[in-house]
């Protein structure tokens, strides 16, 4: 992951901007918790503020990119958290798992290390894909092999609560699915540079390409012009939480 990360991070703190609508979701998760962990924390986003907050990242150009805040920052990985077993009040993984080497000994590490709930933000494979896999296919297949299912979460850190996490229309963080509404924006390179599946795409042309002339002919819209009526969508996203 931290390879990956030191070659996508560039501008990452720019396109990733946290939204408020999912930070809100994320801090109302965490509750009265004071000392959070944050692992795989990337630039430090949807870390609350006004807590005591100590943050995992093995990318150094991610670490780099981090605005300057009161987290301790550790440049460490998941699979091997360097703290005392139940050190922390909190902890918390947004869109990460999926990257972890060993995604069942990070969990783990995670459950050890805390001693209060555990919230992370991932993505179900088992949700049926918005429009974006009708021009890139692959995408499905990569996320079939690197998203964990659900119930691997339950048997890894015991009961948990999961909920719809929907993606807002003006989704402020480049994550995959956000720009479900603004079709363009995913021709623009920048925008796919910081998002990690378009990376693990071999060529990207062709569907590149098949979206740019469905834009420019109406085809687009005439599929999927429907969502203009959406102000939020369920693209898969997920908020677990273990108690």
């Amino acid at each position: 992951m931290s390879i990956l990360y030191d070659t996508i991070g560039v501008n990452y703190s720019e396109l990733r901007r946290p939204d408020p609508r999912i930070a809100a979701a994320i801090e109302a998760a965490l509750g009265d918790a004071r000392t959070i962990l944050n692992v795989g924390a990337g630039t430090g986003s949807y870390e609350p503020e006004g807590r005591d907050i100590t943050a995992v990242e093995p990318s150094a150009e991610m670490n780099r990119q981090r605005k300057a805040s009161s987290a301790r920052v550790v440049q460490a990985s998941a699979e091997k958290l360097p703290f005392d077993d139940a050190s922390f009040d909190a902890s918390m993984a947004v869109l990460t798992v999926h990257h972890w080497a060993d995604k069942a000994q990070g969990l783990r590490e995670m459950r050890r290390v805390t001693r209060g709930p555990i919230i992370i933000l991932t993505f179900d494979p088992n949700v049926k894909w918005f429009w974006l896999a009708d021009y890139f296919p692959e995408l499905i297949a990569i996320d079939n092999e690197k998203m964990p299912k659900l119930d691997a979460f339950q048997r890894l850190l015991g009961d948990v609560d999961i909920s719809v996490v929907p993606v807002p229309h003006d989704c402020t963080d480049g994550f995959l699915a956000c720009y479900w509404r603004r079709p363009e924006a995913y021709l623009d390179q920048r925008v796919r540079n910081a998002i990690s599946s378009f990376h693990k795409i071999d060529d990207a042309t062709d569907g590149l390409a098949r979206l740019a002339d469905d834009l420019q002919t109406g085809n687009w819209h005439k599929r999927y012009g429907h969502l203009a009526d959406l102000g939020e969508l369920d693209c898969g996203y997920r908020l677990v939480v273990a108690r």
